[in-house]
């Protein structure tokens, strides 16, 4: 029994795998279960039994790719041997290393069936909305070391910053960095007025 259910993991992650490549190339419009399944090299019958659709095949993947970027943003932000400046520097990799892993296709790719799809439109809100708390967790640990962040709340200061950096995978998408705007250097300025506002702060004793 344990075999087969490690064997069962094996084969719905190598499914994950392939349809995250395919949806890369083709779009979530361009998507097919028998060509995930070429791709993972299985019967297309594996991608019935582990999901049930297209529609579901995707959404876990959604969830396990977010799952454990969300894991990996809280280690980040919780590291208290990093200053927030170099924590928002660190998130500005990260977001290189999405787009080349391919994490940003696939939220793009569903945000866009979001906007139809109302199954899609609740996992998809789901996932963004723990990107948005762990960013407003953030500014009220940093309210307790520097101060009110001006007249914004720490829920603005979430949507601010989530908003950045979903509408900059976008535009990104979109090939507007070819085009001279530049958005992820941008992103990356955050950084220094952060490091100017830790400069200012006051020393807490």
């Amino acid at each position: 029994m344990a075999r087969a259910a490690v064997k069962k993991i094996e084969t719905s992650t190598s499914l994950l795998e392939a349809a995250k490549k395919v949806l890369r190339r083709a779009g979530y419009a361009g998507l097919s279960t028998r060509e995930v399944a070429a791709e993972a090299a299985v019967p297309l019958s594996q991608i019935h039994y582990h999901f049930g659709s297209k529609q579901n095949m995707v959404l876990e993947l959604f969830e396990h790719l977010n799952a454990q970027l969300l894991d990996r943003q809280n280690r980040l932000f919780e590291d208290p041997s990093l200053k927030l400046s170099e924590q928002w520097s660190r998130a500005c990799d990260y977001l290189d290393e999405d787009i080349a892993s391919g994490y940003v296709r696939v939220l793009q790719e569903l945000i866009a069936v979001s906007w139809h799809d109302a199954e899609v439109a609740k996992v998809i809100r789901a996932g963004l909305m723990g990107w948005i708390d762990l960013i407003v967790g953030v500014v009220r640990r940093t309210e307790q070391m520097i101060g009110p962040l001006g007249p914004f709340s720490a829920e603005e200061v979430g949507a601010i910053a989530a908003s950045s950096f979903i509408g900059g995978e976008s535009l990104f998408l979109l090939g507007l960095e070819k085009k001279g705007a530049p958005i992820r250097a941008s992103l990356r300025r955050v950084g220094d007025l952060i490091r100017i506002a830790e400069g200012s702060s006051p020393e807490k004793g």
